[in-house]
């Protein structure tokens, strides 16, 4: 596994705790800022070729 993939692997499992805490609390404004982050951190994977198992369907 490459440092990129690494990297957006880690964030991407951390976006996700963020986003069930958020949707657990009614919270859509951070919900919707942690859907916009996974968005980017799944982009960023396909310009990149790099399979990230935790943003599967994103």
């Amino acid at each position: 596994m490459t440092e990129l993939a690494r990297e957006l692997s880690e964030r991407a499992r951390t976006a996700l705790s963020h986003l069930a805490e958020a949707q657990g609390h009614g919270d859509d404004y951070l919900v919707e800022l942690h859907e916009g982050e996974l968005a980017a951190l799944a982009h960023t994977a396909r310009e990149h070729g790099v399979a990230v198992p935790e943003l599967s369907g994103r």
